[in-house]
């Protein structure tokens, strides 16, 4: 039988987690089966996710109904939910995250997206849910907004995970990173302790490619003096963007800051891929796994990209390889005409939306399913 890539990648020190939730993979036995076959660490949700898996199933049905006729807001039937949903994830995973003490094994929830621009109401949201999930092995994850940075430092100073979500730029994720160590030095310096704490910085990768590749394939067909560099360039930045993330990383949690935390049992917080999927019919559906797989870090994949890797990935570490031709690709860009700190602006705006909408849908299915029962 041949041997399953998934399996490999946790032998050259990469997690993968899964980036999808629904109530019958929970129910059926196919989560604990990718724990057990694929070697799955973990699990992501969002609200997009959940849109689909409530809005395209019948599995909650009998759930609403109950909560509806138990007199539950909308809101609440929603949280009740997703709630549920999340505990009996993080059950499955328990045995991994106690095996290995802690370093692998989490499930993530996010705070309502609305909340994005609102520091304190993430903040109270986070703890809310923290203590809503009562499990060690839950993450709640908050996005990298300026106001997020200020909740990241508040959650992990109360000794709450965090999966710091929709990041797409360098700047912001050293900015991240630093958000972290202070969560971690306002606790120490409390006296409370850090080992338990754990956190992930999810960069998008997938859809830098996507907003960038048509101003570079445009100028690449000009013909022009810059033809040449811009076609070097179309499908590349993304992957650059996330090598020079990486080295940052190495920078920070290697330094003597972080190593004072770490004497006193702070874990460093992982960088975490997002938005692996392929979603450009001309590039390989596994690109982003491939390229990306190195120590210390994590993917989170949807269900296609696992099955795919799977099927036809060839694991090795690529995240530490061919740095200078990454370096190369974002210093031409300016030339180009892209400017990534105005990219990383825009897909964090586009994430929100992207986030809020499946939201207020979902919360209207929810309302209408409740109205049946009713």
């Amino acid at each position: 039988m041949k041997d399953n890539p998934l399996m490999a990648l946790a032998k050259l020190g990469q997690s993968v987690w899964l980036d999808y939730i629904r109530r019958d993979l929970l129910s059926g036995g196919g989560l604990r089966r990718m724990i057990a076959d694929d070697g799955l660490a973990g699990m992501t949700s969002n609200p997009a996710i959940f849109e689909k898996a409530i809005s395209g199933s019948r599995d909650y049905d009998a759930d609403i109904n109950a909560l509806a006729r138990s007199g539950k807001k909308v809101g609440e039937v929603y949280e009740a939910l997703s709630l549920a949903d999340i505990k009996t994830a993080a059950d499955q995973f328990r045995p991994l995250y106690d095996s290995t003490s802690g370093a692998d094994g989490y499930v993530s929830l996010e705070v309502n997206p609305h909340l994005a621009h609102d520091a304190g109401g993430t903040v109270r949201e986070g703890r809310r849910l923290w203590q809503a999930l009562a499990r060690p092995n839950a993450m709640i994850k908050v996005p990298a907004t300026v106001e997020g940075l200020e909740a990241v430092r508040t959650l992990i100073a109360d000794g709450i995970n965090v999966n710091v979500t929709l990041l797409f730029g360098v700047p912001r994720y050293r900015l991240v990173a630093e958000a972290y160590l202070s969560g971690l030095e306002a606790r120490a310096a409390q006296g409370k302790e850090l080992k338990n704490i754990a956190s992930v910085a999810s960069f998008f990768i997938s859809r830098i490619d996507t907003f960038v590749d048509p101003a570079l394939e445009k100028a690449a067909a000009s013909g022009g003096g810059v033809s040449e560099r811009a076609a070097n360039c179309a499908g590349q930045v993304a992957v650059a963007s996330a090598k020079a993330a990486h080295q940052a990383c190495g920078e920070i949690f290697g330094g003597e800051r972080f190593k004072q935390l770490a004497a006193k049992g702070a874990r460093a917080q992982r960088l975490l891929w997002a938005s692996t999927g392929t979603k450009n019919p001309k590039y390989s559906d596994i690109k982003y796994v491939e390229a990306l797989i190195g120590p210390g870090t994590v993917n989170t994949v949807p269900p296609e990209t696992l099955a795919a890797y799977r099927d036809h990935g060839a694991p090795e570490n690529r995240l530490g390889q061919d740095f200078e031709q990454s370096r190369a690709v974002l210093e031409a860009l300016p030339a180009l005409g892209v400017d990534l700190e105005d990219v990383s602006r825009r897909l964090e705006e586009d994430g929100i939306k992207k986030f809020n909408e499946p939201f207020d849908k979902l919360l209207s299915t929810i309302e209408a399913r409740m109205k049946q029962q009713s």
